[in-house]
């Protein structure tokens, strides 16, 4: 068991500056790569860890109970998914091997709040975990006159009713609204959800409402934009630019969520308008994932109305259930019958040049974080019924399905746009994936301040991985693979990854909540 001491500022100078350590550390990470995005450090160093901080970052040797020889590998902040659906026992297994430290559901989000952190801290948990007040939970539960439900069932099970997706809330229901999300916040939640794609037909008003909120609690929103089409009007441009105009006149801090998916083929234009307004001071940010293909539920409000297909340059064949594509026939029945089904949208081909261009306008730009969307993973019964997966397996089951970025995002970087390609430093892609995601939520969210950082006094989150082999081997015919080349992964000063093995039940995740909590 790691042992807890606290060092003096004058015991730190001494190992940092002499050339052989007096006092044993609890853990050192020897001779790799130290790759820190704030302060520019890129050099051969040695790491010290004492009970959950990094105490010590030295040129010169140092002495630990653990000596991790990290020669020839990266040495990096661990990864900060923003983007998590994933929050189940196998989800943070599948991401902490690629190195992720700290997974947030922050698009969808949940109510009741307390009732989740509750839940999630009986559990022994490999990642630092969190998640913003759900806006669409709290619709399904105003409009169904239920109580909400902390789960992702919650959410799937009430794709069958229009009323919640469609209509303008009255006065009545949008105090309910509001007052589920406000106590959400008050219960620790990291901002507001909206997953407005999944509820377009709501109104301004209330979208103006819940920005207001998110000032008032100087917590962010993260928004699924309301529309996803190439086309005028509803366009997603359109809805990216509602987006901006509530950040510039309410002065609140708006995240849009994967920008690639929601702008498709568009994405030079929204992109342009997300940089303009960040120019201008507008508190707008966003975030991306590497794949042309997104995950949703098949019974989604996008995919209805007669031109559909036209506003989304997609058909049945875009779509893939397992490891097939569908046909229309197969689509209508699971539109009817089996709304809360979760599908893979190909919105892009990567193979073709051009659409990965298009890709890369998200990915590559300075200001874009990386963060996963990665959906829960599902198996189909006996009966031919798909159901969430929420076992505790290891390794996952032969049968279970999912999206490639739900293990595979943050290596896909490494390897493609790193290593393959080239299209991204090694620096700036740790710094997309650690210390930006981290400055996103600072402002609000103390706790952040201390991550995303390989620097002395900050948290032990750290990923150790070969530059050379690092890869993601998920596919969309068999997203049960997991990714390889990660060696080591510390949270909180304790493994979740050793020797390139899961470490099985390491309790290390802690809470990761606002600073409003009563």
């Amino acid at each position: 068991m790691l042992r807890t001491r606290t060092l003096g500022a004058a015991t730190m100078v001494a190992l940092l500056l002499s050339t052989t350590a007096v006092l044993a550390n609890d853990i050192v990470i020897a001779g790799g790569r130290v790759i820190d995005p704030e302060t520019g450090l890129d050099a051969i160093r040695n790491v010290a860890i004492e009970g959950d901080r990094i105490v010590a970052i030295s040129e010169f040797p140092l002495a630990g109970d653990v000596v991790i020889d990290a020669t020839g590998h990266v040495v990096s902040p661990g990864f900060i998914d923003l983007h998590s659906h994933g929050q189940n026992i196998g989800d943070y297994r599948m991401q902490v091997i690629e190195g992720v430290t700290t997974a947030l559901e922050l698009e969808s989000g949940i109510v009741p709040v307390s009732d989740w952190y509750e839940d999630q801290a009986t559990k022994k948990l490999p990642m630092n975990y969190g998640a913003s007040a759900g806006w669409t939970h709290s619709r399904i539960a105003t409009f169904s006159d239920t109580d909400p439900l902390a789960t992702a069932a919650f959410f799937t099970d009430a794709q069958g009713r229009t009323d919640w997706k469609q209509d303008i809330a009255s006065p009545e229901q949008s105090v309910r609204i509001m007052s589920l999300l406000e106590q959400g916040l008050k219960d620790g939640a990291l901002g507001i959800g909206v997953n407005a794609g999944y509820a377009p037909g709501f109104g301004h008003k209330e979208y103006y409402a819940l920005a207001e909120l998110a000032k008032k609690y100087n917590v962010p929103t993260y928004t699924h934009v309301r529309y996803a089409s190439n086309t005028e009007p509803q366009s997603s441009f359109e809805a990216i630019q509602e987006l901006i105009s509530l950040a510039a006149i309410t002065g609140a801090h708006m995240h849009l969520c994967h920008i690639n998916s929601t702008s498709l083929s568009d994405i030079k234009a929204t992109m342009a308008l997300v940089e303009k307004a960040q120019a201008q001071g507008i508190n707008v940010t966003t975030e991306a994932y590497p794949y042309g293909a997104a995950s949703t539920v098949v019974g989604a409000a996008m995919f209805s109305g007669p031109d559909w297909r036209d506003r989304m340059d997609s058909t049945a064949n875009n779509f893939q259930l397992g490891a097939d594509r569908m046909t229309e026939d197969e689509l209508a029945d699971y539109k009817a019958n089996k709304p809360g089904t979760f599908i893979v949208w190909h919105f892009l081909d990567e193979e073709d040049p051009a659409a990965l261009s298009l890709l890369d306008v998200s990915v590559t730009n300075p200001a874009t974080a990386i963060a996963s969307d990665s959906v829960l993973w599902s198996y189909f019964d006996e009966n031919g019924n798909i159901l969430l997966y929420e076992g505790d397996e290891w390794p996952l089951p032969d049968n279970v399905f999912s999206h490639p970025r739900s293990t595979g995002t943050y290596t896909k970087i490494l390897r493609s746009y790193v290593r393959e390609r080239g299209v991204l430093s090694l620096s700036e892609a740790i710094r997309k994936m650690s210390l930006l995601p981290a400055q996103t939520l600072e402002d609000s969210v103390p706790q952040m301040r201390t991550k995303g950082r390989l620097q002395v006094g900050m948290d032990a989150d750290i990923v150790v991985f070969d530059p050379a082999t690092v890869s993601d081997l998920a596919t969309f015919e068999n997203a049960n693979r997991p990714t390889v080349g990660v060696q080591t992964v510390i949270v909180n000063g304790g493994f979740s990854v050793r020797d390139g093995e899961l470490v099985l039940d390491a309790p290390n995740g802690r809470a990761i909540r606002n600073t409003v909590v009563n």
